[in-house]
């Protein structure tokens, strides 16, 4: 069984460490490097092989060991370059020594650990770049290379030797015709995503390969259990060089099994390829993809039975919730955000953000270092216009920050908090809440605050400012001075009418710390002034922040240059990725 593997200049990643076991699924958002990991074991058990036929059981040479392996021959992760291979193509490195220009190999690294009957043992692999179509690989060097011109490299141990890995890819489709393969094009075909082309094939292997076709018909089994179809024998016709497949519907139709619905389709390919490659290292990409919800769980649930009947170890890249629900309960569970690690099966929290938080959003957390939480946008608006209006240094921030809006929920705001950590475990929060009674304090590098009155709109509540918003807009000249008269006269008039409407209802004055402004009293403001113009009320709720440009610099709340300060603080003391 693989128990690790450690990536060093592979793709996207420049070092990682991931855990293996029996049964294992990648988790994590689309483009974290799931299925690169997967190609990085597919390009291990390469190199291994080819190292195999040319070296095992001789004494390699000391000077230019490696053996050459063709792109052509990367049938699990084919690509057009050889170079692409390489974190961001780079496969030279540029120095300056004793004033000279040198320059130094990047090597891709690769190192697995297993256990093999009771005995531990490492086997790592380093690939040199040579032109865009080859590369070198060699065992993995023990000691730097500067401490001698022929660094000791790893003994490739007998034990790992034995290991196949496979990598199915998720269905694409299904062709009308299907040719006869050969096992080895079948393995290209697969590599290249073309899974449409090789379904038919798989099935005739599983079908050939007993006497008594006992492996088929456990396949069968299976299927009509989960589907309530059965596949008929796959056939070769000799003429055509063609392989044709059919199946029973409950009610009696036979149809080719290119009518069939894609689940059924994806599940026939993931069981035929599982009993096609026993005591095999199974690498699967999205083996929940066309399965409806209920399905998912029972894909997973038949595999890792089937797998475990075969001899096989199961390695899955997934951004189900089912299957990550499913495999957190009982395997490990590797989350890919950030660096990729072990998710704690107890850690429902963690899980939860995994499933809700975006790859966009690890993102930004890793390139700002910090994040806001806030109730919504025009919070972000208002702080935004104070801060420029006080010139406060931490304008230049706001103006491009990582928010979330949590809807005034600080439990919201702690999940996703939680979430980002895994991506980035030194990231900075801070969240500024509505006041809520009772109030948790902050914990840790979360900085938890609440306004000292009811909400943020509080602090835009100033009968001058409402008048200024009023007549704002207006010029100097005759006409404009009336229309001037008039706008004041029916924001006062308004003014006037909701101070005695909330005396009425016994709610507080719209100038205290604990009405709640916006809905109380900013809304029937607006709404009441407008009417009195006969004109289209154009200050919903979302355009309140449109009252913090009116308020000067002196008539600012000094628990808003307080707020201000905190997120100031939080941004300047975080570390972004770059």
């Amino acid at each position: 069984m693989l128990t690790g593997i450690k990536i060093w200049n592979f793709k996207m990643f420049n070092q990682i460490d991931v855990e293996l076991g029996k049964r294992v699924v990648f988790i994590g958002p689309n483009n974290s490097g799931k299925t690169t990991a997967l190609q990085a074991l597919a390009l291990w058990e390469m190199g291994l092989r080819k190292w195999n036929e040319k070296r095992q059981g001789s004494k390699a040479p000391e000077k230019r060991p490696g053996v050459t392996i063709n792109r052509r021959d990367l049938v699990a992760l084919p690509v057009p370059s050889a170079n692409l291979l390489w974190r961001d193509l780079h496969v030279r490195r540029v120095y300056t020594e004793k004033e000279k220009r040198q320059t130094e190999n990047i090597r891709v690294d690769i190192l697995v650990s297993g256990i093999t009957g009771g005995n531990e043992w490492e086997c790592g692999l380093e690939f040199d770049y040579a032109n865009e179509e080859s590369f070198y690989c060699r065992p993995l060097r023990r000691i730097d290379e500067g401490a001698k011109d022929y660094p000791e490299r790893m003994v490739i141990p007998q034990d790992a030797s034995g290991y196949r890995i496979a990598f199915l890819p998720p269905m694409s489709g299904l062709a009308a015709e299907e040719p006869k393969w050969e096992r080895g094009r079948v393995n290209v075909l697969l590599g290249e995503g073309q899974t449409a082309q090789v379904l038919r094939n798989l099935c005739w292997e599983i079908y050939t390969k007993d006497e008594d076709h006992s492996t088929w018909e456990k396949l069968t089994a299976q299927i009509k259990e989960m589907f309530g179809v059965i596949p008929l024998p796959p056939e070769y016709i000799t003429e055509r060089g063609e392989i044709i497949m059919s199946y029973n519907e409950a009610r009696g139709v036979t149809l080719d099994i290119s009518a069939s619905g894609r689940g059924l389709q994806q599940t026939l390919l993931l069981l035929a390829y599982l009993y096609a490659n026993p005591k095999t290292v199974l690498l699967l990409d999205e083996p929940d993809a066309h399965l409806e919800i209920l399905r998912q769980k029972q894909i997973y649930n038949l595999l890792s039975e089937s797998a475990e009947e075969t001899g096989s170890q199961l390695i899955a890249a997934t951004h189900s919730e089912v299957l990550l629900n499913e495999a957190a309960q009982k395997d490990i569970v590797v989350a890919f955000v950030g660096s990729p690690h072990r998710v704690d099966n107890r850690g429902s929290q963690v899980l939860k953000s995994l499933r809700e938080i975006g790859f966009d959003q690890y993102y930004q957390a890793e390139q700002t270092g910090w994040v806001l939480y806030l109730e919504g946008s025009t919070d972000l608006d208002i702080l935004r216009t104070f801060a420029k209006t006080l010139e406060h240094p931490v304008a230049k921030y706001l103006s491009r920050p990582f928010t979330h809006y949590v809807a005034n929920q600080p439990r919201q705001a702690e999940s996703h908090y939680f979430g980002l950590q895994e991506a980035k475990n030194d990231l900075l929060g801070i969240a500024i809440f509505d006041r809520i009674e009772p109030f948790e304090p902050s914990f840790g590098n979360f900085i938890k605050l609440i306004w000292k009155k009811r909400e943020i709109e509080n602090y835009l509540c100033y009968k001058e400012i409402l008048i200024k918003y009023a007549t704002h807009g207006l010029g100097d000249d005759l006409l404009d001075r009336a229309d001037k008269q008039i706008r004041a006269k029916a924001m006062e008039e308004s003014i006037y009418e909701m101070e005695n409407a909330l005396k009425i209802q016994y709610k507080p004055g719209p100038w205290s710390s604990d009405i709640k402004a916006s809905e109380d009293f900013l809304e029937p403001l607006f709404k009441n002034y407008f009417n009195r113009l006969g004109n289209y009320n154009l200050m919903g709720k979302t355009n309140f922040h449109q009252l913090a440009r009116f308020i000067p610099k002196e008539m600012i709340d000094s628990e808003i240059i307080e707020k201000l300060d905190a997120i100031f603080k939080v941004a300047v003391n975080s570390k972004p990725l770059n």
